[in-house]
């Protein structure tokens, strides 16, 4: 054959190397839920990839067959096609053996350049870029490969099968999305300024409604305002005058006994009537849902959603009240700083190496702000007071200290054995101790 001849063969074996290249790489790039979404478009491209990725074994067979035969082929075929004209270039500086090896040698690494170059690395790329569009595009051709060669694909499908079953290899590819691959995803989004940074917060918080207990946004039992049915009119004003709410808690003789609920409104409108209060009035007091402190906080918003209820007390297992939760303590769970003004922030950074934290702030809140990973046995406490007390194995006083993750947890107020407050500071690689270390 001449060399012309020979020149469309290498292009057309490099054109099939590229075929079966970027069909390789589209089809194992092609993201799942784009094509799933191109499919209920109707593109019925998008169901033949989908049915190829859940059974990719005869697609790959099929691709490894056409990428090694092409290969022998072109190193053949190039070797013919350039060896004598390499040669006959080189003969009037060199003779001999040395001009046989040369010409040989020159001519291999130009076959293996054109293929390494145009068959591989350029359309691989292509396709790294497009997956779904290239693996609609050769899908069809693919297939129809895959049916001619069925016989060679059953052969060594089966014999790599066989070899898997021996050595108990599972080859089956895991397509579940995790909580991770989603937070993945909005990580990525919000690289890319696609996803604003509160959004991708908020929505991270949505998700982790699922594990954070209800009582990480309840108001806490030292922090309750309630009426006790024993008290007189103008105490009850002065409650009111003091601290004023929506709802109060009446309660008989002790906060955990509870009567039910009243209204602030209930209360304004007798005073405007100039009506007398009473608590033991069935009118004014209403029954008050009650969820157990083992809830979620999705599972709290389930409860409220399905009750129509917008307030709730939460005891714990020996009927004890723990504290009070409402729909907006839940929204402010998922919206976290959005719904707080800035004087009831539980996160206030002072510079760049140090914070002032409250002592009732959740400690998810504080790993995703210090961008800690964890903290040891995290499910033993939920707010970074309970962290310290649960590292100090005491009551925290002031000037207790922690040192974890390269921060130093530091208390600063204590209220009635209460942590009200702590400063947070990073710490110099060079100071951090290679183990956790308490101060106290």
């Amino acid at each position: 054959m001449s060399f012309f001849d020979n020149a469309v063969i290498i292009l057309l074996l490099i054109g099939v190397s590229c075929f079966f290249s970027m069909s390789e790489i589209a089809l194992a790039a092609g993201r799942k839920i784009r094509l799933r979404q191109l499919s209920s478009e109707g593109d019925i491209r998008a169901d033949k990839v989908l049915l190829l990725q859940e059974q990719p074994g005869n697609f790959f067979t099929v691709v490894q067959i056409g990428l090694n035969a092409v290969a022998i082929m072109g190193g053949i075929v190039g070797e013919s096609a350039f060896t004598p004209h390499i040669h006959a270039f080189l003969s009037s500086w060199l003779e001999g053996p040395w001009l046989d090896k040369t010409s040989f040698l020159l001519s291999f690494a130009l076959v293996t350049s054109l293929f390494i170059l145009i068959a591989d690395l350029i359309p691989k790329r292509l396709a790294m870029a497009f997956p779904e569009k290239v693996a609609m595009t050769f899908v069809g051709p693919m297939m129809v490969c895959i049916v001619v060669l069925k016989p060679l694909v059953w052969f060594f499908n089966g014999s790599a099968n066989f070899v898997f079953r021996v050595f108990q290899v599972q080859t089956a590819r895991n397509d579940a999305v995790t909580s991770d691959d989603i937070y993945a995803v909005m990580d990525a989004g919000a690289e890319a300024g696609v996803l604003d940074k509160g959004d991708q917060l908020m929505m991270e918080k949505v998700f982790e409604m699922q594990t954070i207990p209800v009582t990480a946004a309840m108001t806490a039992r030292e922090s309750l305002a309630y009426f006790l049915l024993q008290d007189s009119e103008d105490e009850i004003k002065t409650k009111i005058a003091e601290q004023p709410h929506s709802n109060f808690l009446v309660c008989d003789e002790q906060l955990d006994t509870v009567v039910g609920i009243v209204n602030a409104k209930k209360l304004l409108i007798y005073l405007i009537n100039g009506e007398k209060i009473s608590l033991k009035d069935k009118n004014l007091v209403t029954n008050c849902f009650i969820i157990p402190d083992t809830l979620s906080l999705s599972e709290s918003m389930d409860y409220f959603k399905n009750s129509r209820a917008d307030f709730a007390i939460v005891m714990n297992e020996y009927s004890l009240v723990v504290g009070v939760v409402t729909a907006k303590d839940l929204q402010d769970a998922v919206m976290g700083a959005w719904s707080l003004p800035e004087s009831e922030e539980q996160i206030i950074a002072r510079d760049e190496r140090s914070w002032l934290m409250d002592g009732v702030t959740p400690i998810i809140d504080v790993m995703r702000a210090l961008d800690i990973e964890e903290f040891p046995q995290n499910h033993n406490y939920e707010t970074i007071a309970g962290f310290m007390m649960f590292m100090l194995r005491k009551i925290p006083k002031c000037t207790d200290s922690v040192i974890h993750a390269g921060y130093k947890f530091e208390v600063v107020d204590v209220d009635s054995y209460k942590v009200d407050q702590l400063l947070v500071t990073r710490i110099d690689e060079q100071q951090v101790p290679e183990v956790l270390e308490i101060k106290s």
